[in-house]
């Protein structure tokens, strides 16, 4: 099955694609006794060039490949035994080691073993921490890199809380000490960690295996849910990743088979040099607008296919985020019908005199008029498994309803 985009022009592919999932997909002991010796795979893994199979212990073939309908970022084959080989699109390998189980004799020296159960780990991706509560697995983290007061996550904050999980700094600086006393073994970290790479090469040093995961990149929104399934792998939790991800899949395909509502959207935050900085129309939001029925206003003056890298959070021009001036952004913001400022990075503004206080020009925009400027919950990015509830309040915001679930709110 190749990749097959959500979006509302494609409402009927995925009409047809979900309940096929549904029907189709299994957890990887499934999937690896129904296609045991067959050596096929799931067309849409096949297509990834950057998947290599080939362990280098010539006995070992793959029996059966994750069924992967929207990411395009990572690949699991499984092998006899147990074994699962994860390939990441930065070309890193990951073996999955079952417990009670050793590394192959002659393993290719690029695949780094990761060793099942595991415990203890070092879980540095925010994004991730809702895909690991989602399976039930946060049970296996002992040091994180948020505090308590910044978690994204309840159940996560409560383990901080009461001693269970404990703070092992931020990414560019771990605690090392904390991390060689307590054993552990695995890092989940994002894609900020290629800004620090002697962070990466103290942490092999000392015995972790670093994991960057790389749902950032995906193109399609499904697509970075999809992670979940690949949480299901490190965790074996494969048939809760597959339930949870099949559910919020068939939620937001109810959304988005709904009616169009002929709306425009805006989403923005102004810099500290006064500029507007808004994110590209390949970006999740973005996607999530067109998701929840509205048009999505980019400012891209490619159409969109930005080159690749990545938003640091600095306000600079990246894959995911564009800076322009003001005077641009009113020429082409002027007529949006609902704006959304980017409290995510910019909490300053609770209020619409706190907006305009940025720029008296804000006040004449038509949204701003309108009273149709809206808020987002400064966590909304680390909520990737509350996807659906996020486009239900899109749509709200594009309907001028009052959002249920709290990750879109008015300014007064």
């Amino acid at each position: 099955m190749s990749s097959c985009p959500i979006s509302r022009r494609g409402v009927v592919s995925l009409g047809l694609t979900i309940p096929l999932a549904l029907l189709t997909a299994c957890s990887p002991t499934d999937a690896a006794s129904s296609q045991a010796g067959s050596g096929d795979s799931s067309p849409n893994v096949a297509s990834h060039t950057f998947r290599n199979p080939d362990l280098g212990c010539g006995f070992f073939e793959p029996t059966a490949s994750l069924e992967l309908a929207y990411a395009q970022s990572f690949t699991v084959d499984y092998y006899e035994g147990g074994f699962a080989l994860i390939c990441v699109i930065t070309g890193e390998r990951f073996l999955v080691i079952p417990a009670g189980k050793d590394v192959p004799s002659e393993l290719a020296p690029d695949i780094q073993p990761i060793q099942l159960p595991l415990q203890n780990i070092y879980l540095v991706s925010t994004s991730m921490i809702s895909l690991v509560d989602a399976v039930g697995a946060l049970d296996a983290v002992g040091m994180t890199s948020v505090t308590a007061e910044a978690s994204p996550n309840e159940r996560l904050t409560q383990l901080i809380n009461d001693g269970t999980v404990v703070y092992g700094g931020r990414y560019s600086a771990p605690d090392y000490e904390l991390i060689t006393a307590s054993g552990c073994t695995f890092a989940l970290e994002n894609t900020k960690l290629n800004h620090v790479p002697e962070v990466r090469d103290k942490l092999t040093e000392l015995g972790v295996t670093v994991f960057c995961e790389q749902s950032s990149s995906e193109r399609e929104a499904l697509g970075r849910l999809e992670w979940i399934k690949l949480i299901g792998v490190l965790f074996e939790r494969e048939n809760e990743a597959q339930r949870h991800f099949d559910a919020l899949a068939e939620r937001i395909t109810t959304i988005a088979a709904q009616a169009p509502t002929n709306k425009t959207i805006t989403f923005f935050y102004v810099n500290e040099d006064g500029a507007i900085a808004t994110r590209r129309a390949t970006d999740y939001f973005a996607q999530m607008v067109e998701l929840a029925g509205g048009t999505y206003k980019s400012f891209d003056p490619d159409g969109g296919d930005a080159a690749s890298g990545e938003t640091d959070g600095s306000g600079n021009t990246s894959s995911v985020q564009l800076v322009v001036n003001l005077e641009e952004f009113y020429v082409r913001a002027q007529e949006a019908d609902v704006m959304v400022y980017n409290t995510t990075v910019d909490e300053s503004v609770t209020s619409m005199s706190d907006l305009v206080a940025k720029n008296a020009l804000l006040a004449d925009l038509k949204a701003v008029q309108a009273g149709a400027v809206w808020a987002c919950d400064h966590e909304m990015y680390q909520q990737i498994a509350s996807m659906d509830a996020i486009i239900g309040d899109i749509r709200s915001a594009l309907l001028d309803e009052e959002p249920a679930a709290g990750f879109l709110w008015r300014l007064p």
